[in-house]
């Protein structure tokens, strides 16, 4: 009986390229590019150079091109991706402002292996990027989730309200520390942040009746000299947030953060946050608005397992935690609003229980009821609005 010849070659998947793909996987001392182009049989180059240095990257993509273009004689257009991450979108900028296509992709949305020990190397991550890219672009849905990069001045504007969240952070810091150093000696009732917590400080006495100790004195004179200068710090940050929003309120067109404060509740660091961070970009349905955010919901059901697992998490976290808080006081200050009464009627339902995921529910509801009054001037029903 005759038997056809098996051949011991590997099959190759062969496919008409259209465009050279390019990966930029990005590190603080070197750029690893990895690119396909047409003509090369489907083979992978990979090449490198110093970061920082974008005469080199453009030199690296004329030498590809020009290869490219002695093999096939076409010349063909130029997509390259990259991940989201430390090196923000300076360098997507600089792609697009010499006319080549560029994207950039959230790392967590790539699928990975998931053995336990699984190989990762700067080459490996480079390939896997690469085919993300050529999926995307054969229109392959889900493959992965493409950021959309801000504007500079979107990216700038939201500076103030990140910086003034880092600068309480650390306001808070210095009166823990304060508060631990005076405890150890039997003091409890000093206030840091008075405005006569210098006289105070020389009239203090530990708990068994003696003066403060001088080094301690100077110690936490030092921690007051910083405290101080942080409070200046954030009152300039404060002043340039109204600022900003005083030009939004004397434009022609109402603006996003204009709007929201005209809810009673919500106050001028919340309606910040939400136009800097969420409500300055363009979202197709609420679905995406709750996933910026964080707030969808992430079931498990596999076969007749079906369980919530909560929310995603993998949103804006600074937009997510302003939500949570902003929630709280909306059940103090809209008492009979729609989202209110749903809350009451949830929780009464489940005698008391589920407080902490109800209101997280109650997040995702008020964020989309909030973006369609910014996008669409729906108002919430039953909501009370400041007195002008």
């Amino acid at each position: 009986m005759h038997t056809a010849a098996q051949s011991s070659q590997p099959t190759v998947i062969r496919t008409n390229l259209g465009a050279i793909f390019v990966s930029l996987e990005l590190s603080r001392s070197t750029w690893l590019i990895t690119s396909l182009s047409p003509g090369r049989s489907e083979k992978m180059s990979k090449h490198s150079v110093l970061a920082g240095d974008v005469p080199g990257l453009f030199a690296l993509f004329s030498k590809l091109g020009e290869k490219s273009r002695i093999k096939t004689g076409h010349t063909y257009p130029m997509i390259t991706i990259q991940e989201a991450g430390l090196d923000g979108f300076w360098i997507h900028r600089v792609l697009e402002k010499e006319g080549i296509e560029s994207h950039v992709v959230d790392p967590a949305s790539i699928a990975a292996s998931r053995r336990s020990r699984r190989a990762k190397t700067d080459r490996i991550d480079g390939e896997a990027l690469l085919r993300t890219l050529m999926a995307y672009k054969r229109g392959e849905p889900r493959v992965c989730t493409m950021a959309r990069p801000p504007s500079p001045e979107e990216e700038d504007r939201r500076r103030i309200c990140r910086e003034r969240k880092a600068l309480i952070v650390e306001r808070v810091a210095h009166v823990n520390r304060i508060k631990g150093l005076l405890f150890a000696q039997g003091i409890t009732n000093y206030g840091s942040l008075r405005q006569d917590r210098r006289e105070r400080l020389a009239e203090l006495r530990t708990g068994d009746g003696r003066a403060l100790p001088a080094h301690m004195q100077a110690q936490i004179r030092r921690e007051l000299d910083r405290l101080e200068l942080l409070l200046e710090q954030i009152k300039a940050v404060e002043a340039e947030r109204d600022a900003l929003i005083a030009v939004q309120a004397a434009a022609a067109t109402p603006s996003p953060v204009t709007m929201l404060l005209q809810f009673k509740g919500i106050g001028t660091e919340c309606a910040a946050i939400l136009w800097s961070e969420g409500l300055f970009r363009h979202f197709d349905n609420r679905r995406q608005v709750a996933a910026y955010a964080g707030l969808a919901p992430t079931p498990w059901q596999s076969g007749s397992i079906d369980r919530e697992q909560g929310v995603s998490k993998a949103g804006n976290p600074r937009l997510r935690a302003t939500l949570i808080q902003m929630a709280w006081l909306w059940l103090r200050h809209q008492p009979k609003s729609v989202l209110t009464q749903w809350f009451n009627e949830r929780v009464q339902r489940n005698r008391g229980r589920l407080k902490k995921s109800t209101i997280v529910a109650l997040a995702r509801k008020l964020l989309v009821a909030l973006w369609k009054y910014a996008t669409s001037g729906v108002l919430i029903e039953g909501a009370i609005m400041k007195s002008t």
